[in-house]
C-alpha cells in the first residue's frame, strides 16, 4: 500500500516549509515585516513554478481557505466542509447559499489566468477600465503594491470586499511574476485588518501573507506527494472513464461519485463511480472528505 508520507522516488527535493528564521522570526519594525515576507515569498515561488506540483488543485484549496477566512469575518458559522458542501454537491440548476456563493465566488477567480476580461467576468460589479487601472497600478514590492489596490477599491466600492481582496490577490501574483491567483492575503486577512489603512494595513497584509505562504508552501508538497503517487497507480485503473477521473482528482478541491464522475466528460455510472472512488481510497491515493457514509466527497 502507498503511503501518502513518503515522497515519490527520484523525485525533486523542495523545501516542505519555511526555514525557521523566516517563520519564527518577529518583526520588530516595518523593515524587517517587508524583508520577511519577502524572503517567505521567495520560498513559496521555488515550489509554485515546479511543473509536478498540482497547480489548478492547489488553487483550489487555497480559494477554500479564502472562502472559509471571508465567513468567519461576516461571523457566519460555516466552515470549509460546509462550504464544500454547498459546492460540490450541488444540483444543476440549483443555487448555493450565501456562504456557498462565496467560496464558487473564489473557485472562479483561481480558476483562469489573469486579465482585466477574466475577472470583470468574475465580479461583473467592478467595471472593466476600474479593474484594467488596478492591475497597472502601483509601485514597489507585491505586498504593498496589493495593498494600495485593496484600498484603491474599497475607497471605490466600500461593500464589495470580496472584490478588493481578489483584485489585491491579483496583482501580488502578477507582482510575483504569476499569471493565476493564488490566495494569499485574502485568506489570513481579518475583518479588523480591512478597516486598518496606510501603514497598519501593510502590515496586517506582511503577516497575512507570511502564514499564507508558509501553509501554502506545505500544502503545495503534500498534493504533490499525493498527485505523485495517484498518477503511479493510474495505469492500474481499467474502468471506463477513470483516466478523465485521474485528471479531475488532480484538479478539483472535492468530487462527489454521482455528480462529478457521471459527467459528460467522463461519463461513468452511478456504481462505477463509487466502486472507482473505494478502490482509490483503499489504494490510499484519494481520501474520503465528508466523514459520512452518504453524499461522500473524495479529493487528494
Amino acid at each position: 500500500m502507498l503511503s501518502s508520507r513518503i515522497p515519490p522516488e527520484n523525485s525533486p527535493s523542495f523545501p516542505r516549509r519555511l526555514p525557521a528564521w523566516i517563520s519564527s522570526a518577529r518583526a520588530e519594525t516595518a523593515e524587517d515585516a517587508a524583508f520577511l515576507t519577502g524572503a517567505a515569498l521567495s520560498a513559496l515561488q521555488v515550489v509554485l513554478v515546479q511543473p509536478d506540483v498540482p497547480h489548478a488543485l492547489l488553487r483550489e484549496r487555497r480559494a477554500l481557505a479564502a472562502a472559509e477566512a471571508s465567513v468567519i469575518r461576516a461571523g457566519r458559522l460555516e466552515r470549509a466542509a460546509n462550504l464544500r458542501d454547498e459546492v460540490h454537491l450541488l444540483r444543476p440548476g440549483d443555487q448555493t447559499g450565501p456562504a456557498g456563493a462565496v467560496f464558487a465566488l473564489w473557485r472562479q477567480a483561481v480558476a483562469r489566468p489573469i486579465s482585466v476580461g477574466t475577472l470583470h467576468a468574475v465580479l461583473p460589479g467592478i467595471a472593466a477600465p476600474d479593474i484594467a487601472t488596478w492591475l497597472d497600478a502601483g509601485q514597489g514590492a507585491p505586498v504593498a503594491r496589493a495593498c494600495a489596490v485593496f484600498e484603491a477599491v474599497r475607497t471605490v466600492h466600500p461593500r464589495a470586499e470580496e472584490a478588493a481582496l481578489i483584485l489585491a490577490d491579483a496583482v501580488l501574483a502578477q507582482a510575483m511574476g504569476g499569471n493565476t491567483i493564488m490566495p494569499l492575503l485574502g485568506a489570513h486577512l481579518t475583518a479588523r485588518d480591512l478597516r486598518t489603512s496606510g501603514a497598519d494595513l501593510r502590515g496586517a497584509g506582511y503577516a497575512a501573507v507570511r502564514k499564507a505562504a508558509a501553509e501554502t508552501l506545505a500544502l503545495s508538497q503534500d498534493l504533490r506527494d499525493r498527485a505523485a503517487q495517484l498518477k503511479a497507480v493510474a495505469p492500474q485503473l481499467r474502468a471506463k472513464g477513470a483516466a478523465a477521473a485521474v485528471d479531475l482528482f488532480l484538479s478539483r478541491d472535492a468530487l462527489s461519485p454521482s455528480l462529478g464522475l457521471t459527467s459528460s466528460g467522463v461519463g461513468m455510472s452511478d456504481r462505477a463511480a463509487r466502486r472507482l472512488c473505494d478502490r482509490l481510497v483503499a489504494l490510499n491515493v484519494v481520501r474520503e472528505l465528508s466523514g459520512r457514509d452518504t453524499f461522500r466527497l473524495y479529493g487528494l
